[in-house]
């Protein structure tokens, strides 16, 4: 991933991850559901490979983010 593309990844995530547990303590707390589904989703691509927001942010910004 180029260096801007895992900087687009690691807001969407840190965003996913703040935003459910601001709605989980001050809304519902079965918003803190969302925070386990992006861990799970962090987990599951360091073995898979795959990362939604990196699909997004090659749709975004080209083939660019294709480079390592």
């Amino acid at each position: 991933m180029t260096r801007q593309c895992d900087r687009f990844v690691r807001r969407v995530a840190g965003s996913v991850v703040l935003i459910g547990f601001l709605l989980g303590w001050f809304v519902n707390e079965w918003f803190f559901l969302i925070d386990a589904f992006a861990g799970v989703n962090l987990l599951q691509s360091t073995f898979t490979g795959v990362c939604p927001p990196r699909f997004l942010c090659q749709k975004l910004w080209g083939n660019t983010a294709n480079a390592s």
